[in-house]
């Protein structure tokens, strides 16, 4: 069951029901689920279609996207649902708004994940008006998180997610636990409307570690859930010594924001962005006939 004294949401990022299950009589609770295209196109039933040589056509991969999501909606039905809509360089907001409110209908618990760019932070910024639940995806630089903020304000807490991915960071050789502390930092005296995501969880580690620092929510594959049972599912919390060894990855330093300032006013340009959004469009494409 969940641990009394555990202050983060635990979700599993996934796209397979089964593992869902699997996950749930593992721990005995799951506050939530990120589901992206990569992870739609490793779902079971996908791949099995794909060696098949048969592929969906566009009508029939969003009726199993949708299949799936109201599957997890059931098996979570108190928590958060991610759905991530097709993006990119060329979608415009009005198209992924549309998108948005579509899979929004889909249940009710969802959280419709949204690329940090320029179409999509315009996109936050009408669905929020709109009451659509936002997760904003494919952040690396506290510049991008500052923007979600702006772009939101007005909305409640809990209706906005950014999701930093420490993993693809740290793959760059910089330090991406920086990023989360960076972030929890900037938004202490905020509203705090804006919850934080740790995303891109590659190993036990950035797990415990997101919990020591106070991430709102931390979401991560199965196997490091299963290492967390393995080990007596032990909760760290801000004043437990707890060192994480970033070994040679380069520090992200901390910058002073002002989060009263208008979205657009920040950087939001980052490699990884458009590498990650480049990614996700090439999975789900690979899914449609």
């Amino acid at each position: 069951m969940r641990p009394a004294n555990l202050n983060s949401k635990i979700f599993l990022d996934g796209g397979d029901p089964s593992e869902t299950r699997e996950a749930l009589k593992q721990l005995g609770f799951l506050d939530g689920q990120t589901t992206n295209p990569t992870l739609i196109a490793k779902n079971p039933i996908a791949q099995e279609k794909i060696k098949k040589g048969e592929k969906f056509s566009p009508e029939e991969i969003l009726y199993f996207y949708k299949d799936v999501v109201k599957e997890l909606s059931i098996l979570i039905p108190d928590g958060s649902i991610s759905v991530e809509v097709y993006s990119d360089f060329n979608t415009k907001a009005e198209e992924m708004l549309s998108q948005a409110e579509e899979m929004f209908s889909w249940i009710p618990n969802a959280h419709i994940k949204v690329p940090i760019t320029f179409e999509g932070l315009k996109t936050a910024e009408l669905a929020i008006k709109k009451g659509i639940r936002i997760n904003m995806t494919l952040c690396f630089t506290q510049e991008q998180a500052a923007a979600v903020y702006s772009a939101t304000k007005g909305a409640k807490k809990g209706d906005v997610f950014v999701s930093p991915f420490v993993g693809r960071l740290d793959d760059k050789g910089e330090n991406g636990m920086d990023l989360i502390a960076n972030i929890i930092k900037m938004f202490e005296k905020s509203d705090r409307h804006v919850e934080v995501v740790t995303a891109s969880v590659r190993n036990y580690n950035h797990f415990l570690y997101a919990m020591k620092l106070g991430s709102d929510i931390i979401t991560t594959p199965f196997k490091i859930l299963k290492e967390w049972v393995d080990n007596g599912m032990p909760v760290v919390n801000s004043k437990e010594i707890y060192e994480y060894d970033p070994k040679d990855l380069k520090s992200i330093e901390y910058k002073n924001l002002d989060l009263s300032k208008d979205w657009k006013s920040f950087n939001i340009n980052h490699e990884l962005t458009d590498v990650g959004l480049e990614r996700f469009a090439n999975d789900w494409m690979s899914l449609i006939k």
